[in-house]
């Protein structure tokens, strides 16, 4: 079974280090690529203000925020989510993992290794080069609906790239629902049992066999008597 996090947040800015913070984190299971409809979905205050640019993006307002956990209130419930070992599902993963790890160093956590994201836009640039790989872009090539997508949000957000992702991996059809596992050591087989029957007999008859050598005796030049000869 291939287990993953669809992962997406919100943020006040571009950069942690000039003081921006996670503003919502938006999280949902993957099973074999498909959601199992577990999901993880906060918004924290950023003990500072929401600049209106950022605003613009995804409608979250200081006001919004100002009675939410902060995140060294919240952080054990996001971990506990994600767990230990799952896979990250990210779009531009650089731009979330750098909020992220800077907000788990901030409560003296030691951060997400790198060896558990994985960039969904980078997979995209590379199975389409030269197209657009934003997740607008993505959906429209899919045909996955953003009626819903007036401002970004992370859960949102977070659940058309779990659409996107299954089709990235090929689809509903992806591997037809064979496990792998189950493919390698046999699994529950049926078995069919055939009744053996012994090979029959054709014989020629005498009146066939005389028909059959005066049909040859017709053919011109024929390609056997050359290999004999």
């Amino acid at each position: 079974m291939i287990h993953e996090i669809v992962l997406d947040t919100e943020t006040t800015g571009m950069d942690p280090t000039e003081g921006h913070r996670i503003i919502e984190i938006g999280c949902i299971e993957l099973m074999n690529h498909l959601p199992t409809g577990r999901q993880y979905h906060c918004y924290l205050n950023p003990e500072r203000d929401v600049p209106p640019d950022a605003v613009a993006v995804h409608g979250i307002t200081s006001d919004m925020l100002a009675d939410k956990p902060v995140f060294s209130q919240e952080f054990t419930n996001f971990l506990d989510f994600i767990g230990s070992e799952s896979k990250l599902v990210i779009h531009n993963a650089a731009f979330d993992m750098k909020f992220l790890n800077h907000e788990l160093k901030r409560v003296g956590h030691p951060g997400i290794k790198n060896n558990r994201v994985i960039d969904s836009l980078a997979i995209a640039r590379k199975k389409f080069p030269g197209s657009p790989a934003n997740l607008d872009a993505l959906c429209r090539r899919f045909n996955i609906d953003l009626s819903s997508r007036e401002l970004h949000g992370a859960l949102l957000d977070a659940q058309l790239l779990g659409d996107v992702w299954l089709e990235l991996m090929g689809g509903r059809q992806h591997g037809l629902g064979i496990d792998p596992s189950t493919e390698q050591s046999g699994g529950d087989r049926t078995v069919i049992e055939r009744t053996f029957r012994p090979a029959r007999s054709f014989p020629i008859s005498p009146e066939e066999s005389a028909a059959h050598a005066l049909f040859l005796e017709k053919l011109q030049d024929p390609l056997w008597k050359k290999i004999q000869a």
